[in-house]
């Protein structure tokens, strides 16, 4: 059970959102009785994030660290000794499961990139953590079968790092215009990002670094000649290792979508796009792609380009719900509810901010890269984490709907790829009358790494 320090607790707004969506339990999310301790997976730029966002509302221990990037390690060992209330460096690994055996993890978070969450999730929780595991969950579809498998086995809380569920204005958006009804009947959704996010370098294949473990990097994905440090935004633009912008940034607004809407699986899934314009260097991932998320009476439409000008440059990575009574149109920065009826009132939501409750929060270069306007969600992400550990239940982005929304951007690319409508059936865990689409639903590991499946977790 957990009591407060009120004082501390009431600085945030992500305090005030805590308290009206917990109810009283809000003042009982600070101070645990225990103090958790908590380990790292991944400590580059949005693991260290997720953790000091948690470290802000809980006085957590965190015990060790883990990354397979010796210089990243050493620098995130520092800044949490600056950052947590103990000042202790906590342990540095550059294997997990080292890291894993040799502490009592009450939480784990991780932040590595997409094609290691699965394997690291599973063992986690099989080491008796909690899991905060970062969006999409998996790189294909059979990797996420097994990840909620392995979170009801284990009887462990995991959270997935799709925090716009946990943004304050989208919230407010959720309850006072979709469901007060003032957008009608929703029949048609689009979303987007246009984001120049897609690096396409061309640089020459060089020698490892000394510090970087190249080899236990790559882990179960196809070892590439390596050409560079694949931190950040270097390997997102090679399909070996995720799924490109779909996979990165639809799963976000399509994850908002259905939890806006009460939306499951979709009843069918199909897209087309490919490298149309941005052919000059060596990423494989798609510079142009739309896909359609099919449910009765709805249709869910994204679209991606990596270059050209977005639709809407107030929203240029967004989603808008089309009702007959109005639109909504949402982002990480802000809301517009516009109605049908030119004489009723336009609603306006923006991001909130608390740089003054957090001045940490603005130390760059301590913390390069932060997302000013992310971390009240996702402070308040983490408190939804901590609530529903200690309640046993689940949290608002629990595995089971990471993995939809995660699976359902994975069957799109899928989709793209033998040029075909498919339709996931989860209880069978096949793409109905599609044997060749079946197949794709698991990739393959590299060795000596073996591929999770949910019925031997």
């Amino acid at each position: 059970m957990f009591t407060i320090n009120r004082r501390r607790f009431m600085q945030g707004t992500t305090a005030a959102l805590a308290l009206s969506t917990f109810g009283a339990r809000g003042l009982d999310l600070i101070h645990p009785a225990k103090t958790m301790r908590v380990g790292l997976i991944g400590t580059g730029w949005y693991g260290k994030s997720d953790l000091l966002r948690l470290v802000q509302v809980v006085p957590v221990e965190v015990v060790a660290l883990c990354d397979v990037d010796k210089n990243m390690l050493a620098k995130a060992g520092q800044l949490v000794s600056q950052r947590q209330k103990s000042g202790k460096t906590p342990r540095l690994y550059g294997d997990y499961q080292k890291m894993l055996a040799e502490n009592e993890l009450d939480i784990v978070l991780i932040g590595t990139p997409d094609h290691w969450h699965a394997l690291q999730m599973i063992d986690a929780v099989k080491a008796g953590s909690h899991v905060y595991v970062q969006k999409p969950i998996s790189v294909d579809v059979m990797e996420g079968e097994a990840m909620v498998a392995a979170a009801r086995k284990y009887k462990k809380v995991v959270q997935v790092g799709t925090q716009r569920k946990s943004t304050p204005h989208l919230i407010t958006a959720k309850r006072d215009i979709v469901e007060a009804g003032l957008l009608g009947k929703i029949s048609h959704v689009e979303m987007c990002c246009y984001y120049h996010m897609r690096a396409n370098g061309n640089p020459p294949v060089q020698p490892v670094p000394d510090f970087l473990d190249y080899e236990r990097w790559t882990g179960p994905a196809p070892l590439r000649a390596y050409d560079g440090i694949p931190h950040v935004r270097w390997w997102r633009t090679f399909m070996e290792y995720g799924n490109g912008v779909v996979g990165d940034m639809c799963v976000h607004m399509f994850d908002a979508v259905r939890w806006m809407l009460g939306l499951g699986w979709p009843k069918r899934i199909s897209s087309e796009g490919g490298i149309y314009v941005q052919k000059e260097g060596k990423s494989n991932i798609s510079d142009t792609q739309s896909a359609v998320f099919e449910y009765d009476g709805l249709n869910c439409v994204w679209q991606h380009r990596t270059w050209g000008t977005p639709n809407n440059p107030d929203y240029p990575w967004s989603f808008t719900l089309y009702g007959d009574k109005g639109t909504l149109w949402a982002s990480t920065m802000q809301c517009d509810f516009i109605p049908a009826d030119p004489k009723e009132k336009k609603i306006h939501l923006d991001v909130v901010y608390e740089k003054e409750k957090y001045p940490e929060d603005l130390t760059e270069p301590t913390e390069p890269k932060i997302e000013l306007n992310a971390a009240p969600a996702t402070r308040l992400h983490m408190l939804n984490f901590l609530d529903a550990i200690d309640k046993n239940s689940r949290p608002v982005a629990d595995i089971e709907e990471g993995h939809i929304s995660t699976a359902s951007c994975i069957l799109a690319n899928l989709s793209m790829k033998v040029g075909r409508p498919l339709v996931y059936d989860p209880q069978k865990r096949i793409v109905v009358g599609d044997p060749e689409a079946t197949k794709l639903l698991e990739r393959t590991y590299r060795a000596p790494y073996k591929h999770p499946h949910p019925t031997i977790v």
